[in-house]
């Protein structure tokens, strides 16, 4: 591979649930703390829900809070953080030449609905619907309210991948460095779900929203007592780079992006298909020019509903059978944080790298007997000793699916 077709991670953004900062967030996974928490939400009783508390403050105006959207403050959180962890000059930087590509679940709920109450308190009276509601809904107003914020005039972009969206931004950022249509790509997945009723709603309907008296204990991937998601916001946003100009520039390189793909199950509206799965995983591994035994960790999708689970630990076992390779989940700390998912969930693996520990996967009390994995990091880290490569699993409802394989940078 030339070395400007090598792509490398050099900064880092992020809110979770039980994290504010890429430090903070490993701690709370490496010592089992959850960030699930009781939530209110109109219409409905108390639900469990995975809350970020950072600070919109930080990097936003009072008014530029009010007048923009939950999505867009956290895209703005996590992009300001990532450019200072990258130790970019700012203030030298070409802005021209810098992407946004945001992965998203979905956007404009949460506006919509909190607009269409306010007007059913003056009997729908159109002329208190705010104007700020077109540029608050727009399916790029993540990405866009991050070039606002931070005066960059090259392209943005936010990708609509479900569940498979916070890949599927680092997979366009990739994709966009190597045509060199930009030199700096910020790039990541945000979500502002538990902001919309409609969402826990809809899988209540499904019956797939997750219950327990004990929220930490809620989110339950491959536990035979799983009993459904449970929603969560967040963003995971990084600075990506040509090997080249990271290098050249003295960046710290948390990572390099080998490997990725991303395909369709054309099946089901909801329902995954193990199949499919399976495919993209080996996809992605083919194009890294990699076996699925050179693989350490694999970061599982897995959302704690019934088919969800066995589905990808069916397609896991297809291809990683045989292998010792270790498999944890961070949705079992956190909930789902739909776009954000993706994006975190690698996130939180990447400092294994440099300790050698694969995070837990908590809450498995009682493995589900149709979710066998052997390698499975149930309850407690595990010390790996070496941990080189990392497979990332995001699948999403209309059966998209994206995979990410990063690699330790070693010169």
């Amino acid at each position: 591979m030339a070395l400007n077709d090598r792509i490398v991670i050099t900064g880092i953004g992020l809110t979770a649930p039980n994290g504010n900062n890429l430090a903070e967030f490993r701690q709370s996974l490496l010592e089992g703390r959850s960030g699930v928490v009781r939530y209110e939400t109109r219409y409905m009783p108390p639900v469990l829900a995975g809350v970020c508390t950072f600070d919109e403050r930080r990097y936003q105006s009072r008014r530029d809070v009010r007048r923009g959207t939950r999505a867009g403050s956290v895209a703005i959180y996590c992009a300001n953080e990532a450019i200072r962890d990258a130790g970019i000059d700012w203030d030298r930087q070409d802005r021209s030449r810098v992407g946004v590509y945001l992965g998203i679940t979905e956007h404009g709920n949460v506006e919509t609905e909190n607009e269409i109450y306010e007007i059913s308190q003056f009997d729908y009276d159109t002329t208190v619907w705010s104007h700020h509601h077109n540029p608050r809904t727009v399916a790029n107003n993540p990405a866009g309210e991050v070039t606002l914020n931070l005066g960059i005039t090259g392209p943005h972009l936010t990708v609509g991948a479900a569940c498979a969206a916070g890949n599927a931004g680092f997979i366009q950022a990739v994709q966009m460095l190597r045509l060199e249509e930009v030199d700096l790509a910020v790039a990541g997945g945000v979500s502002e779900s538990i902001h919309t009723f409609g969402i826990f709603a809809s899988f209540q309907s499904q019956g797939a929203l997750a219950s327990h008296e004990d929220p930490a204990k809620a989110s339950r991937p491959f536990d035979i007592d799983r009993n459904g998601i449970v929603v969560a916001e967040g963003g995971g946003i990084c600075t990506l780079e040509r090997l080249p100009d990271a290098v050249r520039r003295g960046a710290t390189i948390y990572g390099e992006i080998t490997g990725y793909a991303m395909n369709s199950d054309a099946s089901d509206f909801v329902l995954p298909n193990s199949e499919r799965q399976a495919e993209c995983m080996r996809l992605a591994l083919s194009r890294a020019g990699l076996r699925p035994q050179d693989i350490d960790l694999v970061s599982s999708h897995a959302t704690a509903t019934e088919q969800g689970d066995i589905e990808e630990a069916t397609a896991l076992n297809a291809v990683f059978e045989g292998c010792s390779t270790a498999i944890n989940n961070t949705k079992s700390f956190i909930g789902h944080a739909m776009g954000a998912a993706g994006a975190l969930e690698l996130l939180g693996n990447l400092p294994s790298f440099d300790d050698g520990i694969a995070h837990a996967t908590i809450n498995v009390d009682s493995p589900d007997p149709r979710c066998r994995l052997d390698h499975l990091v149930a309850c407690e880290p595990r010390d790996l000793g070496t941990i080189r490569r990392i497979l990332n699993n995001s699948f999403g409802m209309l059966g998209i699916n994206s995979v990410l394989i990063v690699q330790k940078y070693e010169g």
